[in-house]
């Protein structure tokens, strides 16, 4: 099947980055990818601040920072309470809607945050963050997909072995997205792939498997570009991915000793057993928590009178007794008794942890504010100039960069986003939002997101010498626009890549921002599982 109307080609690879890539190449192992960066133009993809999958793709896709398309990470909050995002959390055009406007067709498949879908001149199948059986677009296409190519999830069977589920996924993604591009016949297609991300977080070291699924992207690409002949075709990443060797920081833990934090035990956020019960579930086990013990159920009967391990830590630093605390409080009497923030008696904590940043408790802005906003200036001040002197147990600086959200989000939807942003020194430093009983520690997962991904394009009128050395993640929607010859939307905060020519800029309408809730606990689950849901979300 040779598809001629297929303009350009978009292929997402999830956490796609040099220092994964090369080791790779140098085996010959990804001889499709390795060509399409070989013939045109490629180089590093900047991410944004915070490198995560759920607000990076966004970005991705509609060129817009996060404070413009409202999207900061897997949650979205109102008040203390919260939500898994979904697309109508985005608050900016999507490339695929900007596109119907100028009456060219797509073929979006797997992309994360896409559910539910638009209606566009094409086909949408959403992809992470979506339920397991999402609605598509149009009406009834995943029956349609399923009855043509058999068998398509958006998530792994749990119950089968790795690395051949996520194999199996990587080829349901290519079938689907082939048979789509031959039935609609698009000017766009993106097809992106998560489980080159995902097997770090599963399966942290197993090299073997993440060459198996990196080859098994590679054959789909090679097919791909046989069976669909696009005239251009770019290749991108939402970050990189690496090995975290340096501290975890317990973000809340730091707070609660400075006084900015106080903890309670149960309440409305996510216990911090979540992701250890949800590994349990997928093992097969039985849904308990985890046995307290004596010391848990200790703690659990203070807590019940207003004594917690975070208020008698306190207590003993301020009497000059700090060499009591590790003695009077047992190091997993935090996890035991279940601690958690309490966010309305709390002047700042960390809510996420991939949102890098503090969120502040302010009077008049969430339900039971305790900052004043007539102080909000001078506490924030005072976290920033706080967090930035802290330091790793070996004398590192533990942060790169703290600073007010001004100075990395901007748009309508900026007051959205943390107060204060963290970036941890070179992706080295992992962050957390649990309570573990010490404020430093050895990083919960050994492979976590870095900054920069990669970019590759290739095709007729790709100038294969240009220079990417510059190139940032809101830069690749304006450049498929270019591509495409398509005007870029006059909102978009990123740059057509000197690869191709650059297109004039055009006032697109705005979304309706109308949004829906995300009622999934599965979808939750599977967040938690992934690390990406800890015990104060």
């Amino acid at each position: 099947m040779s598809n001629e109307s297929i303009d350009t080609l978009l292929i997402g690879i999830d956490a796609a980055c040099a220092p994964i890539l090369d080791p790779l190449f140098e085996k010959d192992a990804l001889p499709n990818i390795e060509s399409i960066i070989e013939d045109g133009a490629s180089g590093p993809l900047e991410s944004q601040i915070p490198p995560w999958t759920a607000s990076a793709w966004p970005s991705l896709y509609t060129g817009a920072n996060p404070g413009k398309h409202g999207v900061f990470g897997f949650l979205t909050y109102e008040g203390y309470d919260w939500d898994v995002v979904n697309a109508t959390h985005v608050r900016e055009a999507a490339l695929w809607e900007l596109l119907t406007h100028q009456e060219m067709s797509s073929v979006v498949v797997n992309v994360p945050v896409t559910a539910p879908p638009p209606e566009i001149d094409g086909a949408v199948v959403p992809g992470y963050t979506a339920p397991e059986n999402p609605d598509c677009h149009p009406t009834g296409l995943l029956s349609e997909i399923r009855e043509e190519i058999g068998e398509y999830r958006v998530y792994p069977d749990e119950e089968r072995e790795q690395p051949g589920e996520y194999v199996d996924l990587v080829r349901m993604r290519g079938a689907a997205f082939r048979y789509l591009a031959k039935r609609f016949e698009p000017k766009f297609g993106f097809v992106q792939f998560q489980q080159t991300d995902s097997v770090f977080h599963e399966n942290p070291d197993r090299q073997d498997y993440v060459e198996e699924i990196y080859r098994a992207v590679d054959e789909e690409v090679g097919t791909l570009l046989e069976d669909c002949d696009p005239d251009t075709v770019i290749i991108a990443s939402d970050h990189g991915m690496g090995r975290y060797d340096e501290y975890e920081l317990r973000v809340n833990e730091f707070l609660d000793e400075e006084g900015y934090v106080e903890t309670m035990t149960g309440g409305s956020g996510m216990p911090a057993w979540l992701p250890m019960l949800n590994s349990q579930l997928r093992q097969g086990g039985e849904a308990e928590a985890p046995s307290p013990g004596l010391a848990g159920r200790a703690i659990g009967a203070a807590a019940q009178v207003g004594i917690t391990p975070a208020r008698a830590g306190r207590a003993l630093r301020a009497a000059g007794l700090d060499g009591l605390v590790k003695r009077v409080i047992p190091a997993n009497a935090r996890r035991a008794g279940n601690e958690q923030v309490d966010f309305a008696e709390s002047a700042a904590y960390m809510r996420s942890r991939i949102e890098l940043g503090l969120r502040m408790n302010v009077e008049g802005r969430e339900p039971d504010g305790i900052v004043p906003q007539s102080e909000y200036e001078s506490v924030r001040e005072e976290l920033i100039e706080l967090l930035s002197d802290v330091e790793t147990p070996d004398g590192k600086a533990m942060f790169e960069a703290v600073g007010p959200r001004e100075e990395y989000f901007w748009g309508p939807h900026a007051d959205e986003s943390v107060d204060v942003v963290m970036v941890p020194n070179e992706f080295e430093q992992f962050l957390s939002a649990d309570f573990k009983g010490e404020v430093f520690g050895p990083p919960s997962e050994p492979w976590n997101h870095k900054r920069d991904g990669i970019v590759a394009i290739s095709g007729e009128g790709v100038d294969a010498d240009a220079d990417l050395g510059d190139a940032h993640l809101f830069d690749v929607a304006p450049t498929i626009c270019a591509a495409l010859g398509a005007p870029r939307s006059d909102r978009m905060d990123g740059d057509v890549l000197p690869a191709v020519d650059a297109t004039e800029e055009y006032g697109y309408p705005e979304l309706d921002e109308s949004v829906r809730e995300t009622d999934d606990e599965e979808i939750e689950d599977r967040l938690s599982a992934l690390g990406y849901l800890e015990g104060n979300e």
